[in-house]
């Protein structure tokens, strides 16, 4: 799932050829891209009824902007709004589509073309992996209207040190899952809040009101770093390749069974329904394995 540093990535790298375009030559063009044409390659991805879909088409593309991992793009005051879920991914086209979407028959979800991009591209497609269908598309007059985006807490790097600290004392939940809620915390999900917990060297399953101020310093501290991290990691990168960037960059997440890059020791894994986390027992759980998928506790 693309998280914060990634979906920031894409808007930058939308930005750049839809909104404030530089020709090669480095003359900056008037206006933005207009949308040429909008398609559907799932009916079922499309969230909204009014406006209509087609209520972008014909509009110039004035801004691009991220809420938590919504990515919003601005046309002529019509907002089309997306959300890659765990399976999504956008693909930039730089050839005109050979044939027109045919629902049901592809992985693409939504196709955008444009006129215009600065390199010449002829716009994007939203893509989905596997049969468990989550990505979603918005068509809003505001994005405020959208949900999940109006009940996003705070951003994550925008949290002052008192106020980090002061979630985490009115949450008695698990520190993994207060990472993970984007009501509270906007931007992190299973790979970041992994990788936070291991520069923090805290078991995903702490009890977040019961972290000592050291431990939520240290937290604080994490998340920042390893979040200021990964948007320099992400910076610049064509949409094509922020999904390996992400990958290559990880210390812990989806590593179970290689060697943790600081201490040596094996990287384990909880697994649950529908998602897993993975840690280092050295490094975060005082050397035990965590004892099973649903608990805190640990194997004797």
């Amino acid at each position: 799932m693309p998280e914060m540093p990634q979906v920031q990535a894409l808007v930058d790298f939308l930005d750049a050829r839809l909104v404030h375009r530089v020709t090669p030559d480095g003359e900056t063009l008037d206006g933005g891209a207009h949308v040429t044409g909008v398609s559907l390659g799932s009916f079922a991805v499309l969230k909204t009824a009014v406006p209509p879909l087609d209520a972008i088409a014909g509009a110039e593309i004035t801004g691009v902007a991220r809420f938590g991992k919504y990515i919003d793009l601005d046309c002529d005051g019509v907002h089309l709004v997306f959300h890659l879920a765990r399976a999504g991914w956008l693909r930039w086209l730089t050839n005109p589509p050979a044939r027109p979407l045919r629902p049901g028959k592809s992985p693409v979800a939504l196709r955008l073309e444009v006129d215009g991009a600065s390199d010449g591209g002829v716009g994007f497609e939203l893509t989905e992996a596997g049969t468990k269908k989550a990505l979603a598309v918005y068509v809003v007059d505001d994005p405020m209207d959208v949900h999940g985006l109006a009940t996003l807490g705070p951003e994550a790097l925008t949290l002052s040190a008192s106020d980090f600290a002061g979630m985490l004392a009115g949450h008695r939940g698990q520190i993994k899952g207060l990472l993970r809620d984007q009501s509270i915390i906007a931007g992190i999900g299973n790979a970041y809040s992994d990788e936070i917990l291991h520069a923090a060297k805290l078991s995903p399953f702490a009890i977040a009101a019961k972290l000592p101020d050291e431990e939520v310093g240290r937290l604080y501290t994490a998340m920042h770093t390893t979040l200021d991290a990964a948007i320099a990691a992400s910076a610049g990168k064509p949409a094509a390749e922020l999904k390996d960037s992400k990958r290559s960059s990880m210390a812990v997440h989806g590593r179970t069974g290689e060697t943790c890059p600081v201490c040596g020791d094996t990287v384990r894994e909880v697994s649950f329904a529908d998602s897993s986390l993975q840690y280092c027992p050295t490094c975060q759980t005082g050397g035990k394995p965590l004892a099973d998928r649903r608990t805190s506790k640990f194997l004797k």
